[in-house]
């Protein structure tokens, strides 16, 4: 079983492929359903951010769970298997691995360094995990994952050089405004975009916000929060847009719908030469890209964002991120790779005890008035023995198979011995294998 990542994201995909391939919070569960009901995959984590979609799967076979995997996401996409392989990036086993933690360090993203994607990363996690698409596999690979990107944000200045995507969009927005000091804003979406727009806007001293949410609640909780930090803030449905449009000189709009939430008739009723500036940073596009036609109003989008950030540079930060995913990675395999010999390992010592048990019998059956004290001391001897001499190439075995390209290392421990090719696993299962959906 091996980590396969099938993917699109900003560095391959186009954005209107992106946003057929995304998949809205509401459809989490069944995606991942179909893709653990897959023959060729055991676990799986769904990543579907504003900029990237992927499948993190546990799989059987490479090419099996490649065409799974990729049926799973062009089935939600409305689309055919070869409309997204001219677009699709694929990283197995090692790469796999590498890739995983170049995204939870900010590397991969839109803007080098955004912090965002580790809480993205982690509900991605909780959301497979609540379903029970996590085993043990995935279990400790995402979690030293986020380990990673926590140490990246920890001991570079990454995330203060390479500011978030919502962060590109308002200073956008400042700039045609000539700032957001004093500003009114309307905020569409009260989820963790919705939150971190809010939080942004907070910091550039905005002068009110208005949160409108399809959920009452989450929108009012969202308003309340900026409310606390001293910012005039009040919560209103997606029945009022057309009023809160109309008072509002920043549009903020991350839903998660896969529908148009603001078209362009919300936006009409402005009044004569007071600017809008539309931030629409929906998978798919919340906002009609009709509103850009408007007068006064100027849309900012994925896909500006994408055509000016493509290029950026990525400075000394990013390069010590790069060396910390690069350690981060290489200890990740080390650790899989001493784990793979444990089982053999573990078998060896088993088939040693067997040898000592059986011979310690042969000993009772010729010299059955042995002194029971006599007997007791020799058997201990006999394992201590067994133990001193297994103890040092057991631990070699450990130490040459972290390294890379110590994968053979069981295999000819299992030679030398001649232990059965399937004890390891049978040996090692009840430990190495977290069922789904098992707690921790």
């Amino acid at each position: 079983m091996s980590v396969l990542v099938v993917g699109l994201s900003h560095r391959t995909t186009p954005v209107p492929v992106l946003e057929r391939a995304a998949i809205a919070d509401a459809d989490l569960g069944k995606v991942l359903d179909q893709l653990i009901k897959a023959p060729s995959v055991s676990e799986a984590v769904l990543l579907s951010t504003c900029n990237r979609v992927e499948v993190y799967a546990v799989v059987e076979t490479f090419h099996g769970g490649m065409n799974e995997v990729v049926e799973v996401l062009a089935r939600q996409a409305g689309a055919e298997p070869p409309d997204l392989f001219e677009h699709l990036y694929v990283h197995y086993s090692a790469a796999a691995v590498e890739h995983l933690f170049s995204v939870a360090g900010g590397l991969d993203s839109m803007v080098v360094g955004e912090s965002q994607i580790l809480g993205q990363l982690r509900a991605a996690y909780g959301a497979a995990d609540r379903v029970g698409a996590v085993g043990r596999t995935l279990h400790e690979l995402v979690q030293q994952a986020l380990r990673a990107g926590k140490r990246v944000h920890s001991e570079t200045g990454i995330d203060q050089s390479g500011a978030s995507v919502v962060s590109e969009a308002l200073d956008d927005a400042a700039t045609v405004l000539g700032g957001l000091a004093g500003r009114s804003a309307l905020i569409v979406g009260a989820g963790a975009m919705g939150g971190l727009a809010a939080a942004h806007l907070r910091r550039a001293g905005i002068g009110e916000v208005v949160v409108a949410n399809r959920t009452a609640a989450n929108g009012a909780r969202l308003a309340a929060a900026l409310v606390a930090d001293g910012i005039t803030a009040r919560s209103s449905g997606l029945d009022d847009l057309v009023t809160q449009v109309a008072r509002a000189d920043v549009l903020f709009a991350c839903t998660g719908s896969v529908d148009t939430v603001v078209g362009a008739e919300h936006i009409g009723d402005r009044e004569p030469g007071r600017p809008l500036v539309v931030c629409d940073l929906g998978l798919p596009k919340d906002v009609d890209p009709a509103a850009a036609l408007l007068a006064g109003v100027r849309v900012v989008d994925l896909e500006t964002l994408q055509r000016r950030l493509s290029d950026a540079p990525t400075g000394q930060d990013a390069l010590r991120a790069a060396e910390i995913v690069a350690e981060e990675v290489r200890a990740y395999l080390a650790g899989q790779r001493s784990a793979g010999v444990t089982p053999t390992v573990t078998a060896l010592r088993k088939r040693a005890a067997e040898v000592v048990d059986a011979e310690l019998l042969r000993l009772d059956s010729r010299l059955p008035a042995l002194d029971g004290t006599v007997r007791a001391e020799l058997a201990k001897t006999v394992r201590r023995v067994v133990d001193k001499l297994l103890h040092t190439p057991t631990v070699r075995v450990k130490e040459l198979a972290a390294a890379p390209g110590g994968d053979g290392y069981a295999d000819a421990l299992r030679e030398l011995f001649g232990l059965d090719p399937q004890m390891p696993s049978a040996v090692s299962s009840p430990h190495t294998t977290r069922p789904k959906g098992e707690p921790r």
